[in-house]
């Protein structure tokens, strides 16, 4: 399933729908733009208590793809990250309706 995900994400970072990184998923939050946090697997606990906390503030939901890492997740939209702000509510429906990842 996770491949289905990566290839729904490869798809939307060509169309311009993602924001990549902490810094550009929280801006992205802040600014209500993030309608899906995607993050991967072996991202730090640091790092997902942080994302996760924003996410919640902010009613976005979370999802760690279970099983992907971050040099997965960087490989599928073409950019080093392990976390992703998905912008557009067509792509976020597709990957959490879909039922391709687990919620956190």
């Amino acid at each position: 399933m996770n491949n289905k995900v990566l290839t729904l994400l490869g798809f939307a970072s060509k169309a311009g729908k993602l924001s990549f990184g902490m810094n550009e998923t929280k801006i992205s939050l802040e600014k209500g733009k993030a309608k899906l946090i995607v993050v991967a697997e072996n991202v730090s606990p640091k790092s997902q208590k942080e994302i996760n906390f924003s996410s919640h503030k902010n009613h976005v939901n979370v999802i760690t793809l279970n099983g992907v890492s971050i040099e997965t997740l960087s490989n599928a939209v073409g950019r080093n990250c392990g976390i992703i702000s998905v912008n557009d509510s067509g792509f976020a429906d597709a990957i959490s309706i879909g039922g391709y990842a687990n919620d956190q």
